[in-house]
This record gives C-alpha cells, structure tokens and sequence, in this order.
C-alpha cells in the first residue's frame, strides 16, 4: 500500500476506500476465535465507521531495491511501468425481465441470480451495503385478478437456506403489496401498503430501498402521470445480500404467481432513484395494447355469454313448470329444437360486432350448462371450440379456417385456452390465414397465460431457441416448461381428459405404422386372442395400451384393469401382479383393496422384482411411516437399478427422516435425484431441472440451459401433447391429408422433435397441401427446426445437408452449411453422411480442418484429398447396415480401383516415353555414323526425311506429361451427393 508496482513488488493492494470499523459485542458471543467479524458486526450491540484517506496507486513512489537488472529486463519493465490498468466496464443495473412474460397464478415462475461484480470498487461498495441495503425495483405489471390466496408472488429473494430475504414482493387477496425484509438480527419484517394496485391496466411498479426507507410508487397512464406515492421508514437494519440465493419472478414452490403479465424488469443494484430517475420504458407496446384490447373485447363475450345463460336457463325452468309432464314432452325436451328466446335486449351495434358468437349461442342447448357464473361462461367456450375442431377435422376443414377464426376467438375470450393456442399457430404459421407474428404472439401468451399445456410449451420452446421475434431467454424457457413438466407425472395418473400415450412414431418408418392397430386391428385382436388363452406378455401388453392408450388404441382403464386383474390371479407373471397391486393401492378405476395389493406385491417382491421391493417401501413410508422398513427395501431396490427407490431415497434424504441420519441433506437428496433421473424418473429429473436453474447446490452448478433441455424433456411426454400427435397419425393413416397436416402443425409448434419432422415429411410428400395453406417454408422451417434439437436424427441433418447444397425456394445455396450438416449425420453414425461428403470432395469441394476434427480425421496423416476419401469411403462401409455389396463399397471398390489404374497408366507410359526416346536416339547415332562414313567416301548426302518421326513424337508425349504433371487421377461424371 505504500509503493508503487515495480519489477520486484508485483501486486501491491490497490485501495480506493479504507474504512475503519469499531464495534461491541456481548462477551459470551465473541468468544470464539473462529467466527468471522462479519458476523461480529452482525450481532454488534454498538458499531460504528469512518473513512480514511488513501494514497492512489500511481501517486505513490517507487522503492530503490538497491538492485541493478539486467539491461534486456530493464527495457521490458520500463515498457509497460506506467501502463494504467483499465477496471471492467460495468454498471449495477441488470434487466431481469425484456419480454412479456404469461405468469398464470400457480407455482412456476423465472429464476434470476446475481454474480459478484467483476469491478472491485462496485463489489466493494456492495458488500459495505450488507446492513444498509440500497437498491431500486422497477417492474411493469398487468393484473387480471387479485391473488387468490393470502399471498402471491411478485419479486422476491430465497437465500441459501431456502428462506425469504430482503426484498420480497407479494401481492395480497385485497390488493395491496406486502414487502417483507429479513432483519440483521434473523428476524423479518413486513409492511403493507396503503393503496391498492390498479386491475386490467398497464402500470409501472418502482420500490427503492435506501436504509431503512422505503418509496413504494405506482405509475399509469400515457406519461406514467397518474400515480400512487407511499413512503415507509424503519428503525431496524435489514440484511441484504443479493447474491447469496436468488430471485423469483412470480410463482416457486412456496408461493403461487400472480394471474397476469410481467413487462419489462429493472434492478438497480447500488442506486435508489427517484421513479423520474428510473428508465425502463414498456418496449412491446404494440404487444402490450393488444393483450389490453383483447381483455376489454373477453369482458364484452363473457358478459354477453353469461346473460345469454341465466335468461335462457330461468326461461326454461318457468317454461317447466308451466308445462304437464308427459311423454311427449320428455321426448321433445330430450331430441326435439331447443326453443329459442327472440326477446334479448341487444343492441344493433352489439350483435354486428359480435355475430359470430350470437350465431353460436343460438345453434347451442343451454339446458345442461352449469349454474355458476365462470363455470357456465367456460363451458360455452368448450362447447364453441368443440364445434368449431368438428368442422375442421372435416374433408374441407383447412378451407373453412377464415370462417372458423372468430368462433375460436369466442372460445378464447370464455377461458377456453385450447382455442387461444389454435389462433396463436393458425397466425404464427399462416395456416390459411395472413401470417401475423403480432396475434400469433397475443394468443399465445393468453394461452400460456390460462395455463394451456400446448401454449405454454409453445411459449418456452420459442424462448429456447429464440426464434419467431421471441428473444433468447432460457430462465423465461424454463419457467413455461416447469410448469407443464410439474403437471405431466399429475396428468398420467388422471383417467379422464383428452390424453395419449406420446410415442416416437415417425412417418417414414414402415415397420412401426404396421403395427399401428385399433380396437378392431388385427394386431390388437391377435393380442386379445393370446390374452385370452393365458398368455403373460400378451395380457401385459394389452393392459398397457388399453391403460395409457398407445399404439393407437383408446383409452380404456376400466377394461385395462381387468386384464390386470385377470394376469395377476391366473398367471404367475410378477410384472403382471405387480401392476394390478398398484391399481388396487391406489384406486385407479376400481375400489381399493389395500390387504390384497399389499399380498400381491409381496409376492412380485419374493419372485425378484425390482419394482415390487420398491413398492413394499413405498407402502411402509406411506401406510405404516416406518422409515426404517422403507429405507431397507428402497436401498434393496436401488442395488436392483430401480429409479424409484433412488428417487424415494433422495426424498428421505430431503424431509430428514433418513434412519439414523440427522437432520436434512440435500447434497444427498440431489445425488439421489440424479440418478434415478438417468434411470428416466420424472420427478428426480423435476428436481434436478430445478437444482440446475438456481444453483445453489455445489454438486449442481448453475446452468439454465441444462435445466430447460430437462424440463422440455418431461413436458413433451403430457398425456395432452400425446392427444393432438395420436390424432395426426391416426389422420395420416387413414389417408385424410388436411386433417394430418392440421394436427402436425399443431404439435409441431410446440418443438416436439419428432412431429416436427413429420409435419416436413408430410409437406414433402404433399408439396401442394403445403403450397396452398401454410404461409411458411415448411420443410425447411421444421427440417430447420428439427437439426437443432437434442437428438435430432441423422436423416433431418441430411435432409438440411441437401437443402444447403441445392438451395431451397427462397434459401441460396451454402456449401459451408451443407458440409456441417453431412458431417453431423456421419458423427452420429449414418453411412450417407460420410458417403454425401465423399461425393463433395470429388466434385472439389474443400472440408475444414475443423470439421476434419469434428470427424476425428487426423490433417497431418490425411493430407491430401486422395486420403481423406479413402477414410471417408471406410468409414461410410464399416457404418452400413447392408450385408452385401452397398454404394459405400461400391464407391470405395472403385476409389481404389482409379488409383491402380492410373499408377499401371502412369507407369506404362513412362516406360514406352523412354523407349521411344531410346529409339530416336539410336537411330540418330546410326545416321550420324552414316553420313560421316559417306563424306569421307566423297558421296553426296542422304535427305533425311522427318516424316516417319514426327507424327509419332506429337502424340505420345503430350498424355504422358499430362498424366505426370497430375497429383491425382482426374474425376468425371460424378453422382451428386443425396440425402
């Protein structure tokens, strides 16, 4: 601190502020030598600072070390002596939130975490703000209700021990904000504000903290004019350390969200501002009015919807009374026309602005509609959408989508969100509509908004890849997938609903659309007759498909039940018996028996099943509480490789109830969670997606990319997504094209890998379907889409690959793009990667050296192009799944066939050049002698004629020098590469 760098004194402290801190502390807690005086001053009974002055490090002197360098050392110091290192540029502002986010009120939301300031003085300043918190919130909010519950998240800090800190923002049922701060001493405080917040309005939320003071300010209008003002002052210190945890916008597992949107969010780390001071503008504005107006139109219908209701039902009710009760009657009210009241006081104007909705109105039977408000409003808009997807799934239905739009924006404005996810694609893709990204965007984050599982996938699937205008946000990402993937292992064990199993079927594999059957199929009635006479595999079999309905056959639980119960109490089948023991547990479409279930599983248990010693611990931990029992079989099946028993194991590890061990470990827990979700357990890969995107566990560092791949990973098996997908297949083999395209599109826009490359498939096969309704590129935009998923297959690389190399409509041609592709498709091992490369080569394209070493191929050993395709034509051969002779050794039969051909050629011809040359030679020396002889004999000369040697110089020399002057036999009439 006292001198300045030199070549000797390195790394001298740099100071810019020196505080001097005094405080007192009670005897008995300043004892231990080994506690930090940070948690000292903590506990201080009195404290107190001052700053001191410092000398700045390029003020200081240089000390004389008495020591002479050497003169090439001297020179090279004295170079960079005065250089003045230059500290990071940073600020304290951090945007959370850019996009709109649909927060739809449950326990889900966006994780946000701060790092240390890279900056030295900014880092220091915060640290000196751990007892005196100084920071400003600015947040735009758009409520749709107050919270529902006693509280609802906003913002707010979860610390390192999974409690609240300072801030934490909720909302109350009434309407007001409750802050919460935790206190130095370990305590919190809460307030609660004067006013409450405005609903279905844009308005700008800012709160500053200043020490103990706080600004709480509520913003509307154009200008942000009108506002609510509100200052609270505080005696105590609050702690606050922001990044030790992290942040949460909306809903966690503590707390639900709010129902509405989140704008954009800025955190100013160090600074309190006045709200004049705060820039943080509404960006989406086009967006933002959009959702406003569509909520003004949905007030509009839902109030039309639910007069229309209670009129029609209390004429019905007094008509009932009025009229005797016959047979006839019954008959009437039961199969004949509604009767219609003509005497609904509706303006003109109304009923032009909404025509589409009094059209449905009229043509629906009101009498079985429920009696609540909301619940009757909703069921007008299934009822809507249902008829509108009735006349889509007709021959015409891809005609008729114009027509059909307004029907399923009445169902969306009822809450029925199925209709909202429709619009959302029916815009995004231009599905016979004009594309507008503008609605396509509106309907989806209303969808997301209402919790449909289609939006909200669509929503994180867009912000996963930050494609369609949507910008790149995986914590945005990830809170859309939690929130399905946190209902898909819920959604499974629900029987009733529009659900099927979701199953890796693609559209161009023969084998598998084989055995595609229905209840009438010939596969499944085969299974049935084999069941019937007592087969094990086949009543297994037959249970599974009529349970979660795969394979294209209906959802049956009831049936599927009774083939388990039939397999397990006449065959000795342990798999068997074991799944009819869960059913009876747990009472899934018949009555429970738990003295049965429980006789059942022991004995799948003492025949080896590693499912049943899992589900003896799961019965103790559940029925009898005995932790010791469960952890014995749970630690019995995990040796087995059962991923339920380390899952349940890590659960034990997380409520601290492990046998013999104290308190909770959740480093334990997290191992546990991992493992089974390598095994394919959906709730350990629930956890681990979590441990991943809040990091605070040291064995799962922070990594948001990781933890959406996770939960896309399990939102993409709901029972939901499987409907839509099932109804595709089962429209594709039946022959109805627009149906087929109509559902793949669908499933595709939710980043379903496999749905994507059908609906590319389809379009491929179906080029004018293609042209005529949609108003993107489809095979290129779901081909496109496809390549960038995990496991993406090697055919979508190829199919990309030749779409690069040839072009495509609108995309120019890259070879650049083309070689990555073929060389993705080689890397996972596909015969026509490495082939499509080889034909590239030939055609005398040049592949990078780094795709060289994508594909493991040593430049320096391969150093020519001769040897590259040699490598690249073993290596198409080794990876091809044909026995006989294939077009990769075909290829490479004839690679090497060309080079001794053209070594024979060349050698060949060098031997007959120099024996031609021989010759000449010869015959030269003969006719020198000759003529010599004859001069000397005083003869006259010979003419000698050139002819006979001329014409047979030309033609021989010119090939050979062409041939040797070549590095490498030339190529001709090459096949282009193909995918």
């Amino acid at each position: 601190m006292v001198y300045r760098d030199d070549y000797f004194i390195r790394h001298s402290i740099s100071v810019s502020v020196v505080i001097l801190r005094a405080w007192i502390t009670h005897q008995y807690s300043s004892g231990d030598l080994n506690v930090k005086w940070e948690e000292n001053l903590l506990h201080a009974v009195a404290k107190n600072y001052t700053l001191l002055k410092t000398v700045p490090p390029f003020e200081r002197p240089f000390k004389d070390h008495q020591v002479c360098l050497e003169w090439n050392m001297d020179y090279i110091w004295n170079l960079r002596a005065n250089k003045i290192p230059q500290c990071p540029l940073e600020n304290d502002v951090v945007t959370l939130l850019e996009f709109l986010y649909a927060s739809s009120g449950e326990n889900t939301g966006i994780v946000k975490k701060f790092l240390r300031f890279q900056n030295r003085e900014l880092e220091a300043t915060r640290r000196q703000r751990i007892d005196y918190p100084v920071f400003t919130v600015s947040l735009w909010l758009y409520l749709l209700h107050y919270c529902k519950a006693n509280l609802c998240g906003i913002l707010y800090f979860v610390d390192s021990n999974e409690m609240y800190g300072t801030p934490s923002i909720f909302l109350t049922e009434e309407g007001y904000l409750h802050i919460q701060m935790h206190l130095v001493k370990g305590e919190d405080l809460a307030v609660k504000t004067k006013f409450t917040i405005p609903l279905k309005e844009w308005f700008r939320l800012d709160i500053s903290f200043n020490g103990g003071q706080i600004v709480v300010t509520t913003s509307t209008g154009q200008d942000l004019k009108d506002y609510h003002n509100q200052t609270i002052s505080f005696h105590e210190d609050f702690h606050y350390n922001d990044t030790s945890g992290y942040f949460i916008i909306g809903g966690s597992r503590y707390v639900a969200g709010i129902e509405g949107f989140f704008g954009p969010l800025k955190y100013y780390r160090l600074h309190a501002l006045h709200p004049a001071q705060i820039f943080n503008p509404l960006l989406e504005k086009q967006l933002s009015q959009q959702i406003k107006f569509y909520y003004e139109r949905c007030a509009e219908v839902q109030e039309i919807v639910s007069v229309y209701t209670s009129t029609a039902q209390q004429g019905d009710r007094r008509q009932e009374a009025c009229n005797l009760r016959n047979s006839y009657l019954d008959l009437k009210l039961r199969y004949g026309r509604p009767s219609m009241c003509r005497a609904f006081p509706w303006e003109k104007e109304l009923r032009a602005k909404h025509r589409s909705l009094f059209q449905a109105l009229l043509e629906l039977s009101l009498v079985t509609v429920p009696r609540n408000q909301n619940e009757s409003v909703l069921d007008i808009g299934g009822r809507i959408f249902e008829k509108a997807v009735k006349r889509l799934s007709s021959v015409d239905g891809l005609h008729q989508i114009s027509s059909i739009v307004p029907f399923l924006m009445d169902a969306s404005c009822c809450g029925y969100h199925k209709a909202s996810y429709y619009l959302a694609v029916f815009y995004e893709t231009g599905l016979t509509v004009p594309r507008d990204q503008l609605q396509g965007m509106l309907y989806s984050l209303v969808g997301g908004q209402g919790s449909e599982r289609l939006s909200s996938m669509n929503l994180g699937y867009k912000h996963y890849q930050g494609i369609d205008n949507y910008p790149l946000d995986w914590e945005l990402s990830y809170a859309y997938y939690s929130n399905i993937a946190t209902k898909t292992p819920l959604d499974q064990h629900t029987l009733q609903g529009d659900q099927a199993y979701v199953e890796t079927i693609r559209l161009k594999d023969d084998e598998i659309l084989k055995v595609q059957t229905k209840e009438d199929g010939d596969v499944f009635m085969w299974l049935k007759h084999e069941a019937t006479r007592g087969n094990a595999a086949a009543q297994q079999r037959l249970a599974q498909m009529l349970f979660w309905g795969q394979q294209g056959v209906t959802k049956n639980p009831e049936a599927a039940i009774e083939w388990y119960a039939k397999g397990a109490l006449e065959t000795e089948d342990p798999a068997l018996i074991y799944d009819y023991a869960i059913v009876l547990f747990k009472g899934q479409g018949v009555k429970k028996n738990r003295r049965l279930a429980l006789e059942l599983m022991k004995k799948a248990a003492s025949k080896g099943l590693h499912q049943a010693v899992n589900g003896l611990g799961w019965y103790y931990h559940k029925f009898k509480k005995n932790y010791a029992k469960a952890a014995k079989y749970w630690l019995k099946a995990e040796e087995m490789g059962n991923p339920d028993a380390s899952y349940n194991l890590g659960v034990l590890y997380l409520d601290g109830i492990f046998p013999g061990v104290p308190g909770r470990n959740q480093t334990l827990a997290g191992e546990y969670f991992h493992k089974a979700a390598q095994g394919g357990h959906i709730e350990g890969t629930l956890w681990c997606s979590l441990y991943y995107i809040t990091g605070n566990l040291e064995t799962f560092p922070r990594d948001p990319e990781k933890a959406v791949v996770w939960a896309k990973h399990i939102a993409e098996k709901n029972g939901y997504l499987g409907h839509v997908i099932r109804k595709g297949l089962n429209a594709y083999l039946e022959g109805s094209w627009h149906e087929a395209l109509l559902y793949y599109v669908l499933a595709a826009e939710t980043g379903i890998e496999v749905s994507q490359t059908n609906l590319a498939h389809i379009c491929e096969e179906r080029p004018d379907l293609a042209k005529r309704y949609l108003g993107v590129n489809c095979v290129w935009r779901y081909y496109n889409f496809s390549v960038f998923q995990i496991d993406a297959p090697s055919f979508a690389y190829l199919k990309m690959g030749d779409l690069y190399y040839y072009g495509h409509q609108n995309q120019s041609q890259d070879l650049e793009l083309s070689v990555q592709m073929y060389a993705q498709a080689a890397l996972d091992g596909d015969s026509q990667g490495f082939f499509n490369l080889a034909l590239l080569i030939e055609e005398g394209a040049i592949i990078p050296h780094h795709i060289l070493d994508f594909l493991e191929i040593d430049p320096t050993i391969h150093s020519n192009n001769i040897s590259i395709l040699r490598e690249l034509y073993e290596r198409c051969w080794s990876h091809s799944n044909e026995e006989s002779f294939s077009p990769c050794s075909l290829a490479w039969l004839y690679l090497n066939l060309r080079l001794i051909w053209g070594a024979v050629l060349h050698s060949a011809l060098i031997y007959f050049l120099g024996t031609f040359l021989l010759s000449i030679l010869i015959a030269w020396t003969v006719q020198y002698f000759q003529s010599v002889s004859a001069s000397s004999s005083h003869l006259m000369p010979a003419r000698v004629s050139a002819n006979p040697t001329d014409p047979t110089a030309s033609p021989a020399v010119t090939p050979t020098a062409d041939a040797s002057a070549q590095d490498q036999p030339t190529i001709t009439n090459n096949p282009e590469p193909r995918g």
